[in-house]
């Protein structure tokens, strides 16, 4: 389950809302987000098999988390919670493994900003999760999505690795294996296609 595009954009537009009320940074997450799903929509409508509409859905709404302010982990599991809490199963896994290209906790980077028991539950939660196209397809554009469109994904892990002080090799070798399945699926090259969302051409592929 998951909602329509309308919904999603209306409770994206209400997280921002939310979060600017409690956050110290005021940081562009929703912007991030829109060339996400934009992203998603795109490269969807080159995989058959995969409904574009979903694919942008699911992307607008992976750090919807961030709602409840600036942190970590903790977007993982507040979005994840809220999104079953509102009975969208399948945005709810996304927001869920999102993070996690490699399907273990300690491949998260960042801290751990959650108490113990919600840790708890939620590794339980990744470990049971069982993956399909749409949780691969939102990590790759996840770790493409920049502010105001996509960027070199290689340049986004270094960006990451020196704020952070460490990048996973088996996420950063994950990130391109995914861009190789979804390329040669879609028949095109990876950024051809998220370039094009910010045409009329997007909507038409």
């Amino acid at each position: 389950m998951y909602p329509t595009q309308e919904k999603a954009e209306a409770l994206l537009a209400e997280a921002r809302q939310q979060y600017d009320l409690v956050s110290q940074t005021h940081g562009r997450w929703d912007d991030h987000c829109r060339t996400a799903a934009r992203c998603a929509r795109a490269i969807a409508a080159r995989c058959p098999g995969l409904d574009p509409d979903k694919a942008y859905v699911l992307g607008l709404l992976h750090d919807i988390g961030r709602r409840w302010g600036d942190g970590h982990l903790r977007h993982v599991y507040y979005g994840w919670q809220y999104m079953m809490q509102l009975g969208y199963d399948d945005a709810a896994r996304i927001c869920l493994t999102h993070s996690f290209q490699i399907q273990r906790m300690d491949a998260y980077i960042g801290r751990r900003d959650i108490p113990p028991q919600a840790l708890n539950e939620l590794e339980q939660a990744l470990k049971a999760a069982v993956y399909d196209d749409y949780d691969r397809l939102i990590q790759l554009c996840d770790s493409i999505a920049g502010t105001d469109g996509p960027v070199d994904m290689a340049a986004r892990m270094e960006d990451v690795r020196r704020r952070y002080g460490s990048y996973p090799q088996d996420k950063w070798d994950r990130n391109f294996e995914l861009k190789g399945y979804f390329e040669h699926w879609a028949g095109a090259g990876l950024y051809q296609i998220c370039l094009l969302y910010t045409s009329d051409a997007a909507d038409e592929l």
